[in-house]
């Protein structure tokens, strides 16, 4: 047996975390820093705390709130010569997986030369990066103590990922009370990302014993709290346990890779700008019943993580796990492809582009044909 297993971020959890930011700041001799977050973090009221701590720490800031869904290479490229105008010597990056993926690439490029593209795909990245920061207000991406950024490149019309050790936040603040905020549609949306970091992180052909018991142990807290949080937003414990859950799944996914799910959901946000939560949701348990053929054996754990009754019928209890996700995107009205405005007569060239997707090379079940994601699409639409 050998495997790799990496883990950097140095993580402070609980509800009032973010009362520790002014002494993280200060621990790294930091003069100025870029707060990055978006529009609907400052609507909440967040923003304004977080520059509060960060202003008692004493460092001078600037902010930087241009964070779109799906942020674009031109975003990044924007951003990064303001903080390099800036001297900007640290980020601190507050709101969901966008916030915190843009962060991560505008660090890339304080330290390392040309533009973002250039450093699309695993380990490209050669020089170290500044100090991030990440405060996260979903419990989804799991982006905060990741080693991924994703990015949509507008001119090839893809959605594609930045994987590389040296990007992953040095600390993170993980404040369950920053979640409270989020409307219902996006807390179930990012909720269904984690369970979806969860599956395929433990079915990847990447996938060791310590990945597998993150991923395992990530799903059976999502899957328990994801309907609290959604039923009802002012459950903190269950706010809570989501966070917990989606670190713990991110430890997992980020050392053993995703699979066809995320190839397909990244071509939807490519072409259609669909939330990256949102278009994997729709599908995942249309792919998981696909991959259901190549990974019984591990169907049937998952299914007993998340407390499923089996027969003990291999061929049977494969499927119990994609049944009961489907029954969950019913219970949290996750849309379909056709309520998210994906047009039927789009689904040749979204398959052309799904196959193109790196990440296939970790699923489970190889050989993927341009007929086998348009049934997925088909029975999602």
């Amino acid at each position: 047996m050998s495997f790799n297993f990496f883990v950097k971020s140095n993580i402070t959890f609980g509800r009032g975390a973010s009362g520790k930011l002014p002494e993280i700041i200060s621990g790294y001799g930091l003069r100025k820093v870029m707060i990055v977050y978006d529009g609907g973090v400052k609507a909440a009221g967040i923003a304004e705390k977080i520059v509060a701590q960060v202003e008692e720490s004493g460092v001078d800031y600037v902010i930087f709130d241009g964070v779109i869904p799906n942020p674009t290479n031109e975003v990044v490229e924007n951003a990064a010569e303001i903080a390099k105008n800036e001297k900007v010597e640290g980020f601190v990056a507050v709101g969901g997986g966008s916030s915190i993926d843009l962060a991560k690439a505008v660090n890339v490029l304080m330290t390392n030369p040309g533009r973002i593209g250039e450093y699309g795909g695993m380990n490209m990245v050669k020089n170290a990066c500044l100090p991030l920061i990440a405060i996260p207000t979903t419990a989804g991406t799991s982006s905060e103590i990741t080693n991924v950024s994703a990015l949509i490149d507008t001119e090839k019309v893809i959605k594609y990922v930045v994987i590389d050790n040296k990007i992953v936040a040095s600390d993170v603040i993980a404040d369950p009370e920053f979640t409270k905020t989020m409307p219902v549609s996006v807390t179930a949306a990012t909720g269904m990302d984690a369970i979806t970091h969860a599956v395929e992180s433990y079915i990847s052909n990447m996938a060791s014993p310590l990945t597998e018991y993150n991923s395992l142990k990530g799903l059976q807290i999502l899957y328990e709290n994801l309907p609290k949080a959604v039923e009802n937003g002012a459950d903190m414990d269950a706010r809570e346990q989501m966070m917990l859950g989606c670190i713990i799944t991110g430890f997992g996914f980020s050392n053993a890779n995703l699979g066809f799910v995320h190839a397909i959901a990244h071509t939807l946000s490519a072409h259609f700008g669909l939330a990256h939560g949102m278009a994997n949701a729709c599908v995942l348990p249309y792919v998981m019943a696909y991959n259901a053929e190549a990974c019984p054996e591990k169907m049937v754990e998952l299914a007993k993580a998340i407390g499923l009754e089996t027969s003990g019928d291999l061929k049977k209890d494969r499927y119990l796990l994609s049944d009961a996700l489907l029954e969950l995107c019913r219970r949290l009205k996750i849309r379909t492809l056709k309520e998210q405005n994906v047009p039927e007569e789009a689904f040749d060239r979204l398959a052309e582009d799904v196959l193109r997707e790196p990440v296939l090379g970790f699923n489970p079940r190889q050989g993927v044909t341009k007929e086998d994601v348009i049934e997925i699409l088909k029975k999602a639409y």
